[in-house]
């Protein structure tokens, strides 16, 4: 919620500050343009459009976190709130073509063309980058446990052998985090290197939402995990302990 909140409010006040206070400076593009370029320019109306990308992702961010206050959970936002944002952001760039933008001015129609069509590419690529890895690192674990040992799948998976494993124990609880080192975080998903707040490096492959976890250690590492529901993580437990003898 504090998360969607913040991103909503600075989407508004970077609107209200390009399209009310006319810091046009914030826009990228004109705020390099010479002098006489400048005079060139429908700059109000750019600044409209700008104000209008802050007034509709900031609206749809503060929606979002009210929503997370009612316990609606956060990554159902995610997507849309990605598509609006990619989606807005193609709109100005292509429309503020119309008001004179920078390259246009500068380099004639053709560069102005081929400007337009890079960034609204690139806008493109990075949104589908976006929605790809989000989505895929909010999908629930998945874990082969066979005679070779216990295989977590997907990205920083791998396999324990049973001769590796040390202990492994159902916990309601994970330890207190201060900071990822490497992987990522989305909504209650974690996946990757975390450090906790006594020093120790984890690994994490969990759904902080949905308790027990597997406390596994192997190979001197300390790795918790979860899969898609609580009862298909007692019955993994239940079969990596069955293997274990323990």
């Amino acid at each position: 919620m504090l998360v969607w909140l913040l991103v909503g409010i600075t989407f508004i006040f970077m609107g209200i500050a390009v399209h009310v206070f006319k810091w046009y400076f914030l826009i990228a593009g004109y705020n390099t343009l010479p002098k006489e370029e400048k005079a060139k320019v429908d700059i109000e109306s750019v600044a409209r459009l700008v104000g209008f990308w802050g007034y509709v992702n900031g609206g749809l961010c503060l929606v979002l976190s009210l929503l997370a206050a009612f316990g609606v959970s956060a990554e159902k936002g995610l997507i849309p709130g990605l598509i609006v944002f990619g989606v807005s952001t193609i709109y100005i760039i292509v429309r503020s073509q119309r008001y004179g933008s920078g390259l246009s001015m500068a380099k004639g129609r053709r560069a102005s063309r081929s400007h337009q069509r890079g960034s609204v590419a690139v806008v493109i690529v990075s949104l589908v980058v976006v929605i790809v890895m989000a989505v895929y690192f909010m999908q629930p674990t998945k874990v082969t446990i066979d005679d070779q040992g216990v295989a977590i799948h997907g990205l920083y998976g791998g396999t324990y052998a049973w001769d590796q494993i040390e202990s492994a124990e159902l916990v309601e609880e994970l330890p207190r985090l201060t900071r990822r080192t490497s992987g990522a975080t989305i909504g209650p998903h974690l996946r990757g290197y975390f450090r906790t707040a006594e020093g120790e490096s984890v690994m994490l492959f969990v759904n902080r939402q949905l308790p027990p976890f597997i406390h596994l250690i192997a190979e001197s590492r300390s790795v918790y995990l979860n899969l898609k529901t609580a009862d298909d993580t007692r019955q993994a437990a239940e079969g990596i302990k069955a293997r274990l003898g323990r």
